[in-house]
């Protein structure tokens, strides 16, 4: 990254999500992008980058995005934000564990920010996110877009090639497309897609190839 930005991704967790950490080197302070497993990992990696952990954000409060948030905030004092309408699923962390693995996850974070409009913004001192309401594959799903670096993290809203599922309980697919097309295409061909699950890509790439766009 150009002049003091620093960007990390870990990917962790049981079905390989990735984490994001975006640093300001000038400051030493770190925005954590979904704290999605291994809290100690986490830190561990945002310290040998020379970074702390000041401000922990979820995209959407899936299990596989939200499962060190409690460790993590402990151990860090970050504030934790989610959008408002992610509330219920954070709540509802240890019933997903018995669901899908059998026995319960331990409760997640108690948020300290609650998300409402595409017009707040996420800083941390130098650090400027806007986050863009992007439901569909789940409730309170935002995107986090760095206009300053040309930046979108995507979440589970859109991928290399993909978009995340609507088969999961608040999910919809005329809901989520209608998400990609009205908040993300716009953002514009160069800007770099940093997603929750794979690779990344761009607008552009994804505007002119991916399956689930071309109609």
């Amino acid at each position: 990254m150009n002049d003091s930005l620093e960007l990390l991704c870990l990917t962790l967790g049981p079905v390989e999500t990735n984490a994001y950490i975006l640093g300001d080197m000038a400051t030493g302070e770190a925005i954590l992008i979904d704290p999605v497993d291994e809290a100690d990992t986490l830190i561990e990696a945002a310290a040998n980058a020379g970074l702390t952990i000041g401000l922990i954000v979820a995209t959407h409060t899936h299990f596989d995005h939200i499962l060190a948030s409690g460790p993590l905030k402990e151990e860090t004092g970050a504030p934790f934000v989610v959008h408002h309408e992610a509330v219920p699923f954070l709540h509802g962390l240890p019933e997903q564990g018995r669901k899908y693995f059998g026995a319960p996850f331990p409760p997640a974070a108690e948020p300290d920010r609650l998300i409402v409009d595409d017009s707040e913004w996420i800083e941390l001192g130098a650090l400027r996110l806007q986050p863009l309401y992007t439901p569909g594959h789940a409730p309170g799903h935002i995107a986090l877009y760095m206009p300053s670096h040309r930046l979108v993290f995507s979440g589970d809203a859109l991928f290399a090639g993909s978009v995340g599922r609507w088969d999961l309980p608040g999910g919809n697919q005329h809901v989520l497309l209608g998400s990609i097309v009205s908040k993300l295409l716009p953002l514009g061909d160069d800007v770099r897609v940093l997603p929750g699950h794979g690779e990344p890509t761009t607008i552009g790439i994804e505007r002119r190839e991916n399956p689930y766009l071309q109609w």
